[in-house]
């Protein structure tokens, strides 16, 4: 998908579902990220819980362009309120932030990264003591801090630096059955081809792994390219040309493999089964959810996104569990995670969380246990999700599709439409429930459902499908798409 001409004039700051984020040089300036970050380190100190008196605010930041540079300069905003930064020396997964944050008891943390966005995108995440996504009161109160036009002066000085990859991965090493996993790699002769887009998860599941897997293991896209060759970090089959042939390149050599995507900053994940199907988290968390709560028999109830698949919660149910479906953003999923035991929490986009690990989407935890849940049955993940569909039911047809509108205009009346009179018919089908709890999902059956619901952070709205078969999908989708753009 083409990127949209870059805007003229900065958009207001606002937070999103995770972050604020926006055009590199238009939006995201040193001016705009200076107060930006000064005032959400000052609302860390201020909402600190009871008890905790550390005053140390983590810096981190992914690969993309400047976010090293503008990583240390918002050190100095952060230092400029009287607190004391600590940066990491590399570029990190998001999720090594939120790692640190916990395992060292600060305040919370900073991260310069644009996540999935397309490569003009920077921006800001805010991470809490508890090691997870602040909610929107608390982006709020930044906000707020920001109109009030507080001011504070950046201060210079010696940065105090720490190895934030390898502190990451030391603890995912701590909670994981990392020798297991290589003995079934190699039993199986199951090779992993993993992509990491060109983002800060580069090389970490060979590190995780090591070199002791008799060459199963293998990586591509792993330099730091700005770019991201020309396309968006998001863990998307469009996007993915190179791992998908990859991985058919294996099948038909007679080698099963499974590929592993990691978007830019390493918080969300998807794969490549062996015959090069794309399996995004409406797959893996059914095969997460049988193999935590089946094979490991592991506590707490599964939580999911109105946007995820009707697979989740009928694996979910069939093993007993119960299922809460909350509205799209991990930070619905961490209060669930902090608020009660969940086993595993997830959202369509790449997300996926544990209740045993962070209320924070870590996608490298969450590849590990992909490959633990394969190499425990003894089957590559193809022909894994297929023995789960015959076993549970449910569809076997997902598919996304971006629409970028043509004005705000085109959107607000959209909107006004969907609010008021919501299709009663889609592609020859009746609706038979409308459900509002983020966008509007219009179910046309069991495990047969359209949803509209506009992105956060960009100009888009986001058509989601799930029906038993593709060209179902297909006419679906082809229908929301004329219809968005008649309105």
């Amino acid at each position: 998908m083409a990127s949209p001409p870059l805007p003229l004039a900065a958009a207001p700051i606002r937070f999103g579902t995770d972050g604020w984020r926006g055009i590199l040089g238009v939006d995201i300036t040193v001016e705009r990220l200076l107060p930006v970050a000064a005032a959400s380190a000052q609302e860390l100190a201020y909402q600190a819980p009871a008890g905790l008196k550390s005053r140390t605010v983590v810096i981190g930041y992914d690969r993309r362009f400047l976010a090293p540079e503008l990583a240390e300069a918002i050190a100095s905003a952060v230092r400029g309120v009287g607190l004391t930064p600590l940066l990491t020396s590399s570029a990190v997964p998001t999720p090594a932030c939120s790692w640190t944050v916990v395992e060292r008891q600060a305040l919370g943390a900073l991260v310069i990264t644009a996540s999935h966005n397309p490569p003009e995108w920077l921006g800001l995440k805010i991470k809490g003591p508890f090691g997870g996504s602040v909610e929107g009161d608390f982006t709020a109160a930044v906000e707020e801090r920001l109109a009030a036009g507080a001011v504070s002066v950046p201060v210079a000085g010696e940065l105090e630096r720490f190895d934030g990859r390898s502190e990451h991965l030391e603890g995912l090493r701590r909670k994981l059955d990392l020798e297991g996993i290589r003995a079934g790699l190699k039993s199986m002769g199951l090779r992993v081809i993993v992509d990491p887009m060109h983002g800060s998860a580069a090389g970490c599941v060979q590190d995780l792994l090591g070199t002791d897997v008799d060459g199963l293991v293998s990586e591509i896209r792993s330099n730091r390219d700005p770019l991201f060759g020309g396309c968006p970090p998001e863990p998307l089959a469009p996007h993915l040309k190179e791992l998908i042939a990859a991985v058919q390149a294996c099948s038909q050599r007679g080698q099963p493999a499974v590929g592993l995507v990691f978007d830019g900053d390493g918080d969300r994940i998807a794969a490549v089964d062996e015959q090069g199907n794309f399996c995004s988290t409406q797959q893996l968390m059914p095969l997460l959810i049988d193999h935590l709560a089946g094979t490991r028999n592991l506590p707490g109830s599964v939580v999911k996104t109105v946007s995820g698949s009707d697979l989740m919660r009928l694996v979910a149910e069939d093993l007993g569990r119960e299922v809460l479906e909350l509205p799209v953003g991990f930070k619905y999923i961490a209060s669930e995670m902090l608020a009660g035991e969940v086993l595993i929490g997830g959202e369509e986009s790449g997300g996926v969380g544990f209740g045993m690990h962070l209320p924070e989407r870590d996608a490298l935890f969450a590849a590990m246990l992909v490959l633990e849940a394969l190499v425990q049955g003894g089957q590559p993940l193809g022909a894994r999700m297929e023995a789960l569909r015959q076993r549970c039911g449910g569809a076997s047809h997902y598919d996304r599709l971006d629409l970028r509108l043509a004005d705000m205009e085109s959107r607000r009346r959209l909107e006004s439409l969907l609010a008021t009179t919501p299709p009663q018919e889609i592609a020859g089908m009746p609706v038979q429930e409308v459900i509002t709890t983020d966008g509007v999902k219009l179910r046309l059956g069991a495990s047969y459902w359209l949803m509209l619901r506009f992105s956060g952070t960009e100009p888009l709205l986001r058509l989601y499908c799930e029906a038993p078969d593709a060209d179902r999908v297909a006419a679906v989708l082809a229908w929301a798409r004329s219809f968005a753009e008649a309105a």
